[in-house]
């Protein structure tokens, strides 16, 4: 089957993530609880409709949803399936399922990148046979589900990718990424957290100036200095240009977090006027963005 997965108007949300060992179920799961859901792996299916019960009666409202991972590490999943779905779509008829697999050499090749066992290796069975024999338990599971994806050739970011675009209800395409935007002076050390470092030193320096040199670059005066003429007019609208550019096609990797810092020769006028003026632009972009001065006030 390949529906399109989409959110139910009311009641829980819930999504069983089943299928083949080492084809990606532990990833997805953590793709979706970076969504928002509250997830659980390892549930027997016998107690998957008790568990939402739970969900719905303990405050499950704070989370986008659940999230249920099963393999045939549980014993009663490929002999209990059908009975239990049923039971869940009853209670719970939003319920989405989605099976992962993979074509028997690629698992073979993931196993032995990872060197842990398949869980079907136990029954005396080899590797490449304990991937058949699982194939083949789950092949009622996989007839049933709503969504069946094959990561053959699937990187991390791909399943990712893939995941995000079905459940995109769960996620603004900006919102997603977390941009922290920070100052700092170059003479206190630079950020170890930052992922892009730019260097304001070419900038013009309100600290020579003595009517600006005790104010800061969040008071308009300074801001002026620096940022109302070139160099940083033009160095300014270039880099909101660029960010503005960049920042999507980080979205569309799968990035949740983004650290940008700007630093000065005391980080506290140059790079704050550029930072607080950066933030404004991400902010009214739509990004979920924050702000600091790491060395504003010993600058």
């Amino acid at each position: 089957m390949a529906m399109e997965l989409e959110k139910a108007s009311t009641g829980i949300q819930c999504v069983i993530l089943t299928g083949l060992s080492g084809s990606g179920k532990s990833t997805a799961l953590k793709v979706f609880e970076d969504l928002g859901f509250f997830c659980v792996d390892g549930l027997p299916v016998s107690l998957a409709t008790k568990l939402m019960a739970l969900f719905d009666e303990k405050g499950g409202q704070s989370y986008k949803g659940l999230a249920l991972g099963m393999d045939v590490r549980q014993a009663d999943l490929d002999i209990q399936w059908e009975e239990a779905l049923d039971i869940v779509r009853d209670k719970h008829p939003q319920t989405q399922v989605i099976f992962f697999e993979a074509d028997t050499q690629e698992i073979i090749r993931r196993y032995a990148t990872t060197r842990r066992p398949h869980p079907l290796e136990n029954e005396g069975l080899g590797l490449e046979q304990a991937v058949a024999a699982e194939r083949e338990r789950l092949r009622l599971v996989r007839e049933m589900a709503d969504m069946v994806v094959d990561t053959t050739h699937f990187t991390i970011h791909d399943l990712r990718r893939k995941l995000q675009e079905k459940w995109a209800s769960f996620h603004t395409a900006l919102g997603s990424l977390a941009v922290h935007v920070m100052s700092f002076g170059f003479k206190y050390g630079p950020p170890s957290e930052a992922d892009m470092l730019f260097d304001l030193r070419f900038l013009p320096n309100p600290y020579f100036d003595l009517a600006l040199r005790e104010h800061t670059g969040k008071e308009a005066a300074v801001r002026d200095f620096v940022l109302a003429k070139d160099p940083g007019r033009e160095f300014l609208r270039r880099l909101r240009e660029f960010l503005l550019y960049l920042l999507p096609l980080y979205v569309r990797e799968g990035r949740f977090r983004l650290t940008l810092a700007f630093g000065c020769t005391g980080g506290r006028h140059r790079s704050v006027a550029v930072a607080e003026a950066v933030f404004d632009t991400l902010s009214k972009a739509g990004y979920t963005t924050s702000l600091v001065h790491r060395h504003i006030e010993r600058g």
